[in-house]
């Protein structure tokens, strides 16, 4: 962000931006997506699926086999997927223990691209549409995709780690919201109410049910804690695409088409605002 951005931007709280350091290398015996060495960062996959409400379907003959079975893993994708979000929340988990006040968001960027290279996985988030770092790191009144930089956590903050990775031509997407320090009533109750429409969502989830009722559920529990939901952002598949067919709306009454089926993978990540 330039010094007249900076000036001129319509910010809604008291958060600025600070300095963002170089991309961090990725070795190149890691296989990376086809967006991760293009200028632009986009991913040709996704603009050819782009707009076709296409859903992919898995096999889950296999889900309950050991993943850590190479051979195995090797005949069955729904392995491979499993592998890499058991490790990509391996990864979650170091970061989240590593928040605390001082702590910046680019040092916990340190930590979950080590985290994931050295699991031999490549950070899904880097390059995509030219994002610059290796998780997404969403401080207090930043709704998502927030940038790591040099700014300290402070006492009281909240942030959204956002976790994707990339191994066996797969990405897993995984998130938490974690406390920093002592965290006041009102920052207790929005991060719990969070959680809570996200259960309400995966609660609807079963063969043959609509995907528009998942927003019915998250709504009706943010009312109850008088919350809102962004409208702007939604959940959506994964798999050999970062995002891909459904989109997951997190709201009431929404148009989202197609019916849940066995072997969907896709998912729900809410964001929810204090107050309507």
């Amino acid at each position: 962000m330039t010094a007249h951005d900076a000036k001129t931007f319509n910010f809604t709280g008291p958060l600025r931006p600070g300095f963002i350091t170089p991309r961090r290398v990725v070795p190149v015996t890691i296989v990376v997506p086809d967006y991760a060495n293009r200028p632009d960062g986009s991913s040709p996959c996704e603009e050819k699926e782009r707009g076709s409400n296409k859903i992919a379907v898995h096999s889950i003959k296999h889900l309950h086999d050991d993943w850590r079975d190479e051979k195995l893993r090797s005949q069955y994708d729904i392995l491979k997927i499993k592998r890499a979000c058991v490790l990509s929340r391996e990864v979650l988990d170091l970061a989240c223990a590593a928040v605390k006040p001082g702590i910046t968001t680019d040092e916990l960027d340190k930590i979950v691209h080590e985290a994931t290279i050295s699991r031999g996985m490549y950070p899904s988030p880097l390059n995509y549409y030219n994002f610059p770092k290796s998780v997404c790191t969403s401080v207090n009144e930043t709704i998502c995709h927030g940038i790591p930089d040099n700014r300290p956590l402070e006492e009281g903050d909240i942030v959204n780690l956002d976790v994707s990775s990339y191994l066996d031509g797969f990405h897993a997407d995984l998130n938490e919201t974690v406390f920093v320090g002592r965290p006041d009533q009102d920052s207790v109750k929005l991060v719990h109410t969070a959680y809570a429409c996200m259960m309400a969502g995966i609660a609807i989830v079963k063969p043959d049910e609509l995907y528009k009722h998942i927003g019915d559920a998250i709504e009706n529990r943010a009312d109850k804690s008088s919350c809102s939901v962004v409208r702007t952002y939604t959940g959506h598949g994964v798999g050999k695409l970062f995002h891909s067919s459904p989109s997951i709306c997190h709201y009431r009454n929404n148009k989202t088409p197609s019916i849940i089926k066995l072997g969907h993978i896709f998912t729900i990540e809410p964001m929810i605002n204090a107050g309507t």
